[in-house]
């Protein structure tokens, strides 16, 4: 692993005889990159939501250290700021909190119940905070914890802020794809500069002009105060979402976790390379392309490149994608963590039709030839039926289920993760096909045998459906959480999406090759086998 990758073992993948595996993509450094901020020790720290971390970049040697780890007491931190003495103060933007991280390591919660708390700035011994939410507020928080002074409410999902020279405070509004500036004290706010590329960041750079990430359009823009004026330093992909200086230069960071420093005369150069978040779910089309899900985007993979087909920001996109299953060419059929069960047409007009929805965490997802939908829906703890936009329970009750396939003989198989399990459904109920396993997440039917991806055990474990006979494939496997962490639920970030959680997917290619989300690491696996 590269110093500070986001999951390191001691201990390498093992494989049963005959099993040979790849990396098709390089693992992940990061889970994604939201918040910037520089610190005294002129590293970059930076938030990561899906990962529940916030690590430190040394943008001059490339190293990472975690300075607030997954499992721990921080969860989903979207912003970051300091305060004079150096204590870290973070949003969590899916728990409502604000919580203060000394430099002694410990943390605590100065706020609980700010909803979509998000854009963090400090000035002056002063603590500004607001909620990226349709309705949010802009406020200023005491470090006692006493209530917030409220500055304006009613905000159509402000974001990252900054005090600029002239004293004033400076937030994004993304709803209104402006930004807008007021008194740390109150009074009226004041429109800045409007029809932008849905700002979502506002920093100040050394003489005195805003500089703003716009996440939809992936430009980098440098805007005068005074009279609204702007210029395009960059342009870069879309889910930019926040930028720092170190000194006088210049970096911006993006959902894939990426950081790139823009230059002058709209150069660019990469520090950190994005990659997955995740990943979740996995498919092959009829012309044996894989697909992945990674939530905020989906990618088609092609000679080791990952390319995105659709993304939250992009026309026609079915929304953050959990589950997915190719149903002809170009045609995917998702789940998302919204609660829809969708069709998705990639291409020049994409477009996206629901088929259902209203659904709590729905995850894995198969269909017939004849477009008879299962899909199992963690929340309630059901398998669904969906035929014709009908709805039918196939199964209740059930602990956490999460992958779906068919078996031989076209019985419907479910992984129930939490009670460690596979079964089968039928008319008459539901059977125990496989039991003894920790957390199977992601299953697959090859011929008579099913394949299961256990991120409890870490393993690749392949039974035979007819005598019940199981082998371990692959085991140490970098899926599921790192080894002696406990990861804490991500409840979501309405209206984006619901629950975030992982899903270690699992498909096969029409040679037999077997692909593997290795969620822990953020890559993807193949494993081939012996004739």
């Amino acid at each position: 692993m590269s110093q500070g990758a986001r999951y390191s073992s001691t201990t390498s993948i093992t494989l049963a005889a005959g099993v040979s595996v790849e990396r098709l993509t390089p693992p992940s450094r990061l889970f994604g990159a939201n918040g910037l901020r520089t610190g005294a020790d002129d590293r970059i720290y930076v938030a990561q939501v899906a990962g529940s971390q916030i690590s430190a970049l040394d943008v001059g040697t490339g190293d990472i250290e975690t300075i607030s780890a997954k499992g721990g007491d921080i969860i989903a931190p979207d912003d970051i700021a300091f305060d004079s003495d150096g204590n870290l103060l973070a949003t969590e933007y899916m728990d409502a909190r604000v919580s203060l991280r000394g430099k002694d390591g410990r943390t605590r919660v100065i706020r609980d119940d700010l909803p979509g708390a998000n854009g963090i700035t400090v000035h002056r011994g002063r603590l500004f905070v607001n909620e990226c939410r349709v309705g949010g507020r802009l406020m200023e928080l005491p470090l006692d914890g006493s209530a917030p002074r409220v500055l304006q409410d009613n905000l159509p999902m402000p974001n990252a802020m900054e005090v600029g020279p002239d004293g004033l405070l400076y937030y994004p509004v993304m709803g209104t794809n402006d930004i807008w500036r007021i008194d740390p004290d109150g009074g009226v706010p004041e429109r800045v500069a409007g029809d932008l590329g849905v700002p979502d960041s506002v920093k100040f750079d050394a003489a005195g002009f805003i500089v703003s990430t716009q996440v939809q359009t992936g430009e980098v823009l440098r805007i005068d105060p005074r009279t609204g004026d702007r210029e395009v330093l960059a342009r870069l992909a879309p889910g930019l979402d926040n930028c720092t200086f170190v000194g006088d230069r210049l970096f911006v960071s993006s959902f894939t976790g990426e950081i790139t420093e823009i230059r002058a005369g709209g150069e660019t150069r990469e520090i950190l390379e994005g990659g997955l978040m995740w990943p979740l779910d996995l498919t092959v089309g009829p012309d044996g392309t894989l697909y992945l899900a990674d939530g905020t985007y989906l990618y088609v993979l092609r000679s080791g490149q990952l390319h995105q087909i659709a993304s939250l920001f992009s026309p026609g996109t079915p929304g953050y994608v959990r589950g997915v299953t190719a149903v002809g060419p170009d045609e995917l059929l998702c789940t998302t963590s919204t609660g829809e069960v969708s069709y998705y047409r990639q291409g020049p007009d994409a477009q996206t039709k629901v088929v259902a929805q209203g659904f709590d965490q729905l995850y894995g997802v198969v269909a017939t030839a004849d477009r008879m939908i299962v899909a199992a829906e963690l929340g309630t703890g059901r398998v669904l039926s969906i035929r014709s936009g009908e709805v039918s329970v196939l199964a209740s009750g059930l602990n956490a289920p999460m992958g779906v396939a068919f078996g031989p003989d076209g019985t419907v198989l479910v992984s129930e993760s939490g009670a460690g399990r596979i079964v089968a459904i039928s008319g008459g109920g539901v059977d125990t096909v496989v039991d003894g396993l920790e957390t199977p997440q992601g299953i697959l039917v090859r011929g008579k045998q099913l394949l299961i991806v256990d991120v409890g055990l870490k393993a690749l474990i392949a039974v035979d459906l007819e005598t019940k006979a199981r082998q371990t494939l692959a085991a140490k496997l970098p899926v599921g959480a790192p080894p002696g962490i406990v990861a804490k639920p991500l409840r979501g970030t309405p209206p984006f999406s619901g629950p975030m959680g992982p899903f270690a997917g699992i498909t096969a290619g029409p040679d037999g090759t077997v692909y593997l989300s290795a969620d822990a690491e953020g890559s993807v696996l193949a494993l081939r086998f012996a004739e």
